[in-house]
């Protein structure tokens, strides 16, 4: 828990890389957003992240 209540914006959080990387951060103790182009894309990954709490 490195990150524990460090606050992250990950731009083209909702797929690839982005979305690994946000997972990674997650998982250190960060809180954040997510941004992306495509809005189903960005709900699907939101619900992922948020099932993982």
């Amino acid at each position: 828990m490195k990150l524990k209540d460090k606050v992250t914006v990950v731009t083209g959080g909702n797929s690839g890389i982005g979305f690994r990387i946000t997972k990674a951060l997650k998982n250190e103790g960060a809180v954040g957003a997510i941004s992306g182009r495509n809005q189903q894309t960005l709900d699907k990954s939101a619900n992922e992240l948020a099932q993982d709490l």
